[in-house]
């Protein structure tokens, strides 16, 4: 490879540095895509009131911070550009300085429910749809920024910035004000075809342009890692600082999806689903991006809580861990594979009565969905812990399975589902989903946010080549599920509940 040396000198890293949902990670990647050191910092979220999800903007600053600082100790001279990334649409609003003036409203927050009904009808959602790539929902920085304008006027009259997660770690890393393509989508503002702000929608809401910063390709070098924060850091000053682009964009180029045919899913606390088009699809259901490569767009659809629901689970089912819930999730499956012909625990037993169905939005909403709830649906004294667990990971199988559709329907292919991410520690997730998409499902053994961030930044380090070879290496060695075909009748009778129970008024909450 171009970017190795040679005489036994160490080899060249890449580096990435991600403000998450639940912790801030720098990470250090060499040019055969492997994972060669982590550092992680956790931080907190909040809920003050339901359907509200905040974090201390500082945290992300100062996590990274840390993170960056123990990576350096253990692979400073080697790393030779640092790539950005973050939670998204996450924000702050800060004043000239950069300084946060309230807590940070997460993706997941969802009070903002009037203000993006204000902005649909506004403009329409055919209309806002094809300027910006998506429909206007509490998820989205717009109606968040709306809402701190009508609920918070003194904290919007003193706003001189709204930054998201990754621009607050490069502004704290070089002072410098900046966001990317990807970030800048997920405002609402911006327009998808131009790859600009778009001033027709800024002035439609009276929303200053200069609220916002300036709106970088996701593979430019913002700024070099300057002398003091370099110190501060213990790495070589002028190290390339790319700006990078929002975790799920990151995490499809890594895991090589950029062509039309295999789907991303970034399965963290939340899963997104990310897929490639030649040109935006009509389909109001389906949200844009730009992509992270020049020339096409990324689709995006996704789930809130499904890293989360596991999570949940183990604490709310009393298991010492993901291991042993998997461990039990998978005895309960073998289970229901010795039944009469995969219909059933028992001989007999429908796919209705065999397990309990979940589903898995327990975050007081989704992001097209504020009134969704979870719950387990079916119960009966038959079913034992195991049955909950099984139910819980299929549910978070079923979630995926369910916006997957929408994107078939929507026309765009699905040749593979590629996930990367906590996600991946439960084989039996990714057996559920081949069986329940009858496509190959492949875990991958790197975290793709991470790894496409820091290929980004390899490539603005002039190594596109390795960035690529690292890329395709990464996808051959992954560990690949088939439909296993033997559950294929049971499963979709699953699937069919599942459809049933989603839209329910018993699992919405009335109030919202």
């Amino acid at each position: 490879m171009a970017g190795r040396r040679s005489g036994g000198a160490r080899p060249p890293l890449v580096a990435a540095v991600d403000a998450g949902t639940t912790g801030a990670r720098a990470m250090a990647y060499d040019l055969d895509g492997r994972l060669v050191a982590e550092v992680r910092r956790p931080y907190k979220t909040s809920s003050p009131r339901p359907g509200w999800a905040e974090q201390d903007a500082g945290d992300w600053a100062e996590g990274a911070v840390a993170a960056l600082r123990g990576l350096a100790a253990r692979a400073a001279g080697q790393i030779r550009a640092i790539g950005l990334t973050g939670q998204c649409p996450t924000m702050v609003v800060a004043d000239s300085r950069g300084r946060p003036l309230r807590a940070g409203m997460m993706y997941r927050d969802n009070r903002a429910v009037a203000e993006a009904r204000q902005m649909r009808d506004r403009i329409g959602d055919k209309a806002m749809h094809e300027r910006t790539g998506h429909l206007p929902e509490a998820f989205h920085v717009g109606p968040k920024l709306l809402w701190i304008r009508q609920h918070e006027p003194e904290v919007f009259a003193r706003t001189r910035l709204v930054l998201q997660p990754r621009d607050v770690v490069l502004h704290r890393l070089s002072g410098v004000a900046a966001t990317d393509e990807t970030n800048a989508n997920a405002t609402l503002l911006f327009n998808l075809r131009q790859r600009a702000w778009d001033p027709e929608l800024l002035a439609a809401f009276g929303v200053d342009p200069a609220l916002f910063p300036a709106a970088l390709p996701p593979w430019a070098p913002a700024a070099e890692l300057p002398g003091q924060a370099a110190a501060e850091l213990g790495l070589r000053a002028g190290v390339p600082l790319v700006v990078g682009a929002a975790d799920s964009q990151c995490a499809a180029y890594g895991a090589g999806v950029v062509a039309p045919g295999p789907v991303s899913e970034m399965a963290g606390a939340s899963s997104c689903l990310n897929s490639v088009v030649l040109s935006p699809l009509a389909d109001l259901r389906v949200t844009h991006y730009s992509h992270v490569v020049p020339d096409c767009f990324s689709t995006e659809l996704g789930v809130n809580t499904t890293g989360a629901a596991i999570s949940w689970a183990v604490r709310a089912l009393g298991y010492p861990g993901f291991g042993e819930l998997a461990a039990d999730a998978e005895r309960f499956r073998r289970r229901l594979r010795r039944g009469a012909g995969g219909r059933g625990a028992r001989g007999g037993t429908s796919a209705v009565e065999a397990a309990p169905l979940f589903l898995p939005y327990l975050g007081d909403g989704e992001r097209d969905d504020p009134t969704a709830r979870a719950g387990f649906v079916g119960l009966s004294d038959r079913h034992d812990r195991a049955a909950l667990a099984f139910a819980v990971v299929e549910g978070v199988a079923l979630g995926v399975r369910s916006v997957l559709t929408v994107l078939e329907q929507a026309g765009s292919p699905l040749s593979e589902l590629r996930v990367g991410g906590g996600g991946v520690r439960i084989d039996l997730a990714g057996q559920l989903k081949a069986d329940l998409l009858g496509r190959p499902v492949v875990h991958l053994d790197i975290d793709p946010a991470g790894f496409g961030v820091a290929m980004l930044a390899a490539d603005a380090a002039g190594l596109s080549g390795e960035a690529g070879a690292a890329i395709a290496a990464t996808v051959r060695r992954a560990r690949r599920f088939a439909p296993s075909g033997s559950l294929s009748a049971f499963e979709g009778e699953r699937a069919a509940w599942f459809d049933q129970v989603r839209p329910s008024a018993a699992v919405h909450s009335p109030g919202s």
